[in-house]
């Protein structure tokens, strides 16, 4: 591989810190994402999850996180181009913010159906 495609990577690799960086600092909604993840992953931890069950939480956790990060774009890209009161703009970010949460309720009773048996 030559040197401008290697360089080129590592300038994506960066941007994308950069935007996942920026989206925690400014979004709070994806902060308490991050925040159950952490709590999550501490449970998961404690009651010695198998490793089945270790996949379905990082999968889960990963998806939420990456649903929310796409929900933050469409909300900037919405913001930042169209009148917030036009209809077809809360439109968009109304179906975006739905999409979330989907996944975040799906994710729990996910997550709910994991950790009960360890609970007994």
């Amino acid at each position: 591989m030559d040197q401008g495609k290697i360089n080129h990577r590592i300038l994506s690799f960066k941007y994308a810190l950069e935007g996942l960086m920026s989206a925690i600092k400014e979004e709070p909604n994806l902060k308490i994402h991050f925040f159950v993840a952490s709590l999550v992953l501490i449970v998961s931890y404690l009651l010695k999850i198998s490793r089945r069950d270790w996949l379905m939480i990082i999968i889960l956790i990963g998806f939420v996180l990456a649903v929310e990060l796409t929900n933050t774009a469409i909300e900037a890209i919405v913001d930042g181009f169209t009148n917030r009161e036009h209809p077809k703009a809360k439109l968009a970010k109304d179906i975006s913010a739905g999409a979330v949460l989907v996944v975040a309720a799906t994710s729990a009773v996910v997550g709910i159906i994991i950790f009960l048996p360890y609970l007994r």
